[in-house]
């Protein structure tokens, strides 16, 4: 049974600030006003956002940013929205964006929950990331684990027939339960037998390159929207 809790003040993160460089700082300051969008409970027009007609990938948690980057470099054709709280990744990201002169990705630093509920339109994107969420591995934690059937169900809402929703982990339980959480979705098919392999356009991160020769798995969990 779903927690009740869970569906009343579904969270996408706990909050932590982190300490921010003069660097990330900067990059906020000067980065916001080009490529950030400010959070507002309004529906977002994403094409004026990002100034053309492009498929749309929400990207929800990108840490650092660097994988976030790195994806957008790779594929002009598609633009990329990252939501993410944490402000030394918003920092960071940033920083990638003037370096790689990016012109497809836009940042929100907000709660993702609420910039789903309020900003973003039923059936506007073509898919959503959501690589390495906080496993929150004890047991008695797990309930704070973001995949769960009510934060899916919003998800699935955002998405076009046909769009995808990809998550990864290195944490086997918990990809065990986005399996379960994922194929419960009435609304999602998944094209695979099981877990998904890597898709090109996910990068391998330097920690996931190390767990991989240490014999740890990763597992890719990817739904299309019926």
């Amino acid at each position: 049974m779903e927690n009740p809790a869970f569906q009343r003040h579904i969270k996408s993160f706990v909050l932590r600030q982190g300490h921010l460089s003069p660097g990330q700082q900067r990059a906020i300051d000067e980065g916001m006003p080009r490529w950030g969008i400010e959070y507002r409970a309004e529906v977002l027009d994403l094409d004026a956002a990002f100034g053309r007609e492009a498929p749309k990938i929400l990207e929800i948690g990108f840490g650092m940013g660097g994988a976030t980057a790195e994806i957008a470099a790779h594929h002009p054709e598609r633009d990329y929205l990252g939501v993410e709280v944490h402000s030394p990744g918003v920092g960071n990201l940033f920083k990638l964006i003037g370096e790689k002169s990016l012109s497809n990705l836009r940042v929100i630093r907000h709660d993702a929950v609420e910039v789903i509920d309020n900003m973003l339109a039923d059936g506007s994107l073509d898919g959503i990331h959501l690589f390495f969420p906080d496993p929150w591995h004890k047991k008695r934690h797990n309930k704070r684990r973001l995949i769960q059937r009510a934060f899916v169900a919003k998800l699935v809402k955002k998405l076009k027939t046909g769009g995808y929703l990809h998550c990864a982990t290195d944490w086997e339980d918990y990809a065990l339960q986005m399996m379960e959480v994922l194929s419960a979705e009435p609304l999602l098919v998944n094209p695979h037998d099981g877990y998904a392999p890597r898709p090109e356009y996910r990068p391998l991160t330097k920690f996931e390159q190390r767990g991989i020769r240490l014999g740890h798995g990763v597992w890719d969990v990817i739904f299309e929207r019926r």
